[in-house]
């Protein structure tokens, strides 16, 4: 075999590697897209405590620390020993923390708990061309078909693909468009989001 037959048939067999490396990279990245397209954005979290919430706050063999506080409307608690307290936007965790560093100099060595005996807090709400608008309290994760579906389904007269959701990030507000065709054939399914306290979907 010549010095250029050889380069031919190495150049070849270079070609066919890159070939068949780069479609499986393809495949693998396709498969990667479509199983992320099949779970909905934004699962889970820890819970957020909100105003109206009921918690069940404790420290163990301790019955004047031991009692059930209503979150008010600024987000704040009071608390024996350590007076006000802002529980509002904070995860239990958070706020399990933050009294136990609280109430340490007073109560060294404890052992504290803090619990949501009712949820109030986590409300959405559905308005506009639905069958029952209004407002929900959530006590589980709902995604947005399934809020559309307590608020009754659509009417006749919707506009199915130009539904919006309206959420609170911080001082800013976010539009997500949320396209119930698609959705309903089985695409894009990311759009269907968990939904937050306090989104708010429009059906025009």
């Amino acid at each position: 075999m010549t010095a250029k037959k050889l380069f031919s048939v190495v150049l070849l067999a270079v070609f066919f590697v890159s070939s068949t490396v780069c479609a499986a990279a393809e495949s693998a990245k396709k498969a990667t897209t479509d199983k992320a397209a099949i779970k909905p954005a934004g699962t889970g979290g820890d819970y957020v405590i909100g105003p109206g919430d009921l918690l069940d706050i404790s420290v163990w063999k301790d019955e004047a620390l031991t009692r059930t506080s209503v979150v008010l409307p600024d987000g704040k608690i009071s608390f024996p020993l350590i007076g006000e307290v802002v529980a509002g936007g904070k995860t239990l965790a958070q706020l399990k923390q933050e009294l136990e560093q609280k109430l340490a100099r007073f109560v060294p060595d404890m052992v504290l708990s803090v619990e949501v005996k009712q949820c109030n807090s986590m409300l959405i709400y559905v308005i506009g061309r639905v069958n029952a608008p209004g407002r929900f309290v959530l006590n589980a994760n709902v995604n947005v078909l399934q809020a559309l579906a307590m608020a009754g389904g659509l009417n006749p007269f919707a506009k199915k693909d130009s539904i919006k959701i309206f959420r609170h990030e911080g001082e800013n507000t976010v539009i997500i468009p949320f396209r119930y065709s698609q959705v309903a054939d089985g695409e894009h399914l990311e759009q269907n989001i968990w939904l937050r306290q306090g989104d708010l979907i429009l059906v025009p």
